[in-house]
């Protein structure tokens, strides 16, 4: 177990260093319409190249869940025992919040950077409404989190089923992750994740971190449905004589 919970350490500080960092350090580089800021694409990208990297490197150690959610719908779909549950959410989460110190002491290198609260996405936080980075409001950030989150879980489950080509599943895993973020960056930055909502947002300020509530409790919801979805889906049929 303790090896597992490195891994699971480990991953999600790739995960946020990765994908958070990209967010702060390389999408907007130059300023606007400068060509060698990378953007939402590339921010999209190195969230999924996290999460496929991270698989490869992790996945027979500890599953490479990265995240509370995933945790939980793999318990909803039983996949995961309830007992690992809680010091799994506590490797994520302190891998993250360790990747989220480095990358502010990375980025506090830089003379001009600062962190504005009530700036929709600072340091790569999720929000809605004002801190929504296109204005979306609480009801509409819930069902994309939930929703997203759980589609995610349903990925994650069909790509690890044992009739799935075990080769490929980090691809269609980190793949998945990166359409999440195309789709979802511009209505709450994309959280899917509370191992990396909470990361960034123990320094981004007391916006975030008011609002950190429904990245817990939207994913979790969502990774439940996924879960339970894809457990009655995925299922075996029952053999006849």
């Amino acid at each position: 177990m303790i090896r597992k919970l490195a891994a699971e350490f480990i991953g999600t500080f790739w995960l946020v260093l990765g994908g958070c960092g990209s967010a702060v350090l390389a999408a907007h580089f130059g300023g606007d319409g400068n060509p060698l800021g990378i953007g939402f694409h590339g921010v999209a990208l190195a969230f999924g190249l996290t999460v496929l990297t991270g698989a490869y490197a992790f996945g027979h150690i500890s599953g490479a869940h990265f995240n509370p959610a995933v945790s939980v719908g793999l318990w909803a779909g039983g996949r995961f025992p309830v007992s690992a549950l809680v010091p799994y959410i506590i490797a994520q989460v302190a891998g993250g919040a360790f990747a989220g110190w480095i990358l502010y002491l990375i980025a506090s290198g830089n003379p001009g950077f600062s962190i504005d609260p009530a700036a929709a996405g600072a340091f790569a936080s999720n929000g809605y409404g004002a801190l929504s980075p296109g204005g979306y409001p609480l009801v509409a950030a819930a069902l994309c989190e939930v929703v997203l989150t759980a589609m995610f879980v349903v990925v994650i489950m069909g790509a690890t089923h044992g009739h799935a080509p075990a080769a490929l599943a980090p691809v269609a895993i980190g793949l998945a992750l990166t359409l999440i973020h195309l789709i979802s960056i511009p209505v709450t930055n994309t959280s899917v994740n509370p191992a990396r909502s909470t990361a960034v947002a123990l320094f981004a300020g007391s916006g975030a971190m008011g609002q950190l509530w429904l990245f817990w409790v939207a994913p979790l919801l969502g990774a439940v449905v996924g879960g339970g979805i894809y457990g009655w889906l995925g299922r075996e049929p029952a053999a006849v004589d």
